[in-house]
């Protein structure tokens, strides 16, 4: 278990690495070759220009303006000098919201923090209990703790009080913050420039039908449901093999740009490779000549491949984008159900064109519910058998526990220096570095599962993620932990024991959340404004691959907000402040100095660098909201459990009316706000499309949707379109080539055999 000294030393260590990150970050920012890493979102925007200098040319590398290095912090005002409505303006509104979870953070525990410390640490001080128990082993940190007060002690009522206080000022913010954004959300919906996804919808499950091909039945079924606003359709093709050609070409095409630039700085001398995998081994050829004629050669497989799939039928998978002549339309469409048969012509709002996931758009709608069956059961098993690495963190922070079962390990770590290194910084470290792998494989996993947008695959992932730290980084460290530090007493003592020394052993884990904050939240803060690896990846690319101002446009890799990652590891503060916010008030400050910490260095990385992928008007707030709630209830049953140890079974039973209002509290939330977050009122739809009838009387909205939604990989190629009904058109009838309209029954339920009149 870590003491005093080791979370001290675990301080200095990552309080002396954030400063030297933010030392290095301030300094690298001020250096001209560095602009493109440090503000690429000016440059993309077409405000900031590549830094020109007169004078020697060492000028265009490093910055000989010494005054500038002066105010060398002045990046941390101008973090917090842009207003709310700007951020929202410039980055939009995802990245406006993203910010204001730090700022739930400070607002919920900065009063809890100040309260609890007052309040809560004098009693906990003085109860002098830990001392009394013989064989437990625990440190001064701990004589903070509720474990330091007697059991049966009137004290407890100082923690019941403030338990109840906390949780209403928890409530009491997240339902004014939730209130706020979707006020905000409605607000920035209704003053949006046109996007074509407000126009557009996403059918899923096209039923077959043996006299039409998917797209005559796709326009068949809306000109005779949605006949006063049906403009057209794309439908959605099996384009997966045709971009795996893409994206190979555009390898290959790289690898020759490399040579290229290579010759043209020594044409004294052909550059070659060899044919094997990544030019490792197999025969040396001329490199520009060789991947010349794999270029070609893979051109002609493309122009094939785009070929199949245009005139297979069987390329067509059963569904399309269909866009309407009004938001209005297209709302009614999205949000209801199309045909009396709930599985089939399912419809949603499309993502925007740049949020498609086109690689799950070809997956069979039955094939969905198999694939999201198969990645429940395989993260059952990610999630149990990380608990092994999770065991071995914890072995690393109760040394003192493991020693009195395995003494041989007594000379290792007797000096305090080292082990004041290993329990203090190693665990928080360790853990850090075993979870490196693991949002890369719950994306994938979430891939597998076949979501058709990245947002909706980003807050899936999200959802994974958050269940992995909540079981395995939190449940699991509390349990494995306690089992090391408390080794000899559980084997030992009597079974009627167990629940009471497991009561007081809980808090003592605070010490080593309090490590795992600092490398975490602290230090890990700080290497995210740092960017060293974007850094290094963009000198390697501008010194062997640029070759004009639009190849150090490509170089530059701005990133964006990760949600999948970056929104569970925030509610994992979340939990820790309100688990701990009773039991052990002295981590407080360290969750706080996280927020506050956070809340600058991410307002300047979204004012200045990242580049969002995609725009959801903050549909992920609802998925916040319910995560800090659970939090807060794990929160108070670990406090009723907790509770039970200490001989207050009256106590305990008041406790039981907080888990039920907090219960309640969601559920009147939800009722309250999570519309906004899924469906556009009709109201404002109308709004929106008088408006626009009236400023632009002459829109062609047909020309301005029919590319919207082609794939990628055919942009700029021949791909079949559908011919969708003219607004002007006369004809009453509307066309097919159903042969009867006993074949309708997959889908026509509700009036598509040929010749209705409109």
């Amino acid at each position: 278990m870590a003491s005093l000294q080791d979370v001290s030393m675990s301080a200095a260590i990552n309080i002396l690495s954030a400063f030297a990150f933010l030392v290095a970050f301030a300094l690298l920012r001020l250096q001209p070759i560095n602009d493109r890493v440090y503000f690429p979102k000016w440059y993309l925007k077409g405000i900031r220009g590549s830094p020109t200098r007169s004078g020697a040319l060492v000028s265009n590398f490093v910055n000989l303006d010494f005054k500038t290095y002066v105010k060398f912090l002045n990046w941390m005002p101008a973090a917090l000098s842009m207003t709310e409505a700007e951020i929202t303006d410039h980055a939009g509104l995802d990245s406006a919201v993203f910010i204001r979870i730090y700022l739930l953070g400070l607002k919920i525990f900065i009063p809890i923090t100040l309260l609890a410390l007052v309040v809560l640490v004098p009693v906990n001080w003085t109860g002098n209990t830990l001392e009394g128990i013989k064989d437990l082993t625990f440190s001064n940190i701990d004589k903070l703790s509720i474990s330091n007060v007697p059991s049966g002690s009137k004290r407890f009522w100082a923690h019941l009080v403030m338990s109840y206080v906390f949780s209403y000022w928890t409530c009491y913010i997240l339902y004014h913050e939730y209130k706020r954004i979707a006020s905000m959300r409605l607000r920035y919906l209704a003053s949006e420039n046109r996007r074509p996804d407000q126009f557009t919808v996403l059918v899923k499950n096209v039923p077959p039908d043996p006299d039409e091909s998917i797209s005559e039945h796709v326009e068949h079924f809306f000109c005779v449901n949605h006949p006063e606003h049906y403009l057209l359709h794309q439908v959605v093709y099996n384009a997966n093999n045709l971009a795996k050609l893409v994206a190979k070409k555009k390898s290959l095409h790289n690898w020759l740009v490399y040579y290229q630039n290579k010759y043209e700085r020594n044409p004294i001398k052909r550059p070659t490779t060899k044919t094997g995998f990544w030019g490792l081994w197999g025969n040396r050829v001329d490199a520009i000549d060789y991947y010349t004629a794999e270029i070609e050669k893979l051109t002609l497989e493309e122009n094939a491949e785009r070929e199949r799939v245009t005139s297979d039928p069987k390329a067509k998978v059963p569904a399309a984008f269909v866009s309407f002549k009004t938001r209005w339309g297209a709302a009614v469409c999205a949000q209801t159900q199309q045909s009396s048969n709930p599985t089939i012509w399912l419809t949603e709002w499309a993502p925007q064109p740049r949020d498609v996931f086109w690689d799950n758009l070809s997956i069979p709608y039955f094939e969905l519910s198999i694939r999201r069956l198969l990645m429940s059961v395989g993260l059952f098993f990610l999630i149990f058998f990380f608990m092994i690495p999770i065991a071995f963190v914890q072995s690393l922070a109760n040394i003192e526990g493991i020693m009195k079962v395995l003494p041989f390990l007594k000379p290792l770590i007797e000096k305090k220096v080292v082990k004041s290194v290993i329990q203090g910084f190693l665990p928080g470290i360790a853990l850090k570095i075993f979870l490196i792998l693991l949002p890369t494989i719950l994306m994938t996993m979430s891939r597998i599962e076949g979501f058709a947008s990245l947002s909706s695959l980003e807050r899936r992932s999200a959802e994974k993620y958050h269940l992995f730290i909540l079981v395995n980084v939190f449940l699991g460290s509390i349990v494995t932990g306690t089992a090391f530090q408390q080794l000899e007493k559980f084997i030992n003592e009597p079974s009627t024991e167990f629940t009471k020394t497991i009561g007081v052993s809980i808090p003592m884990k605070a010490t080593f959340f309090m490590t795992y904050i600092m490398v975490d939240g602290w230090a890990g803060i700080a290497a995210e404004i740092l960017r060293l690896v974007p850094l290094v990846i963009f000198h390697l690319k501008n010194t062997f691959l640029v070759k004009t101002e639009e190849d150090r446009e490509k170089a530059m890799d701005p990133g964006c907000l990760d949600f999948a990652t970056s929104e569970p590891r925030i509610q994992f503060y979340f939990l820790l402040g309100l688990v701990y916010s009773v039991i052990t008030p002295v981590l407080l400050p360290f969750i706080v100095v996280f927020f506050a910490f956070s809340f600058m260095v991410f307002r300047h990385q979204i004012i200045n660098v990242y580049d969002q992928k995609y725009e959801s008007a903050a549909a992920f707030w609802p998925h916040v909201h319910r995560r800090v709630i659970i939090g807060l209830i794990i929160a108070q049953l670990l406090l009723m459990g907790l509770f039970s140890t200490k001989g207050l079974a009256k106590s305990t039973s008041l406790l039981i009316a907080q888990p039920i209002l907090t219960i309640w509290f969601h559920r009147f939330c939800k009722g309250r706000f999570e519309s906004a977050f899924l469906k556009f009122p009709l109201q404002d739809a109308m709004v929106k499309d008088t408006l626009e009838r009236a400023t632009q009387p002459n829109l062609n909205l047909r020309a301005y949707l029919k590319d919207a939604y082609v794939h990628p990989v055919f942009k700029g190629g021949e791909l079949e379109r559908p011919v969708a009904i003219d607004e002007e058109e006369s004809n009453p009838l509307v066309a097919t080539k159903r042969k009867s309209s006993g074949n309708s029954r997959h889908g026509s339920e509700t009036g598509s055999e040929a010749g209705v009149r409109f």
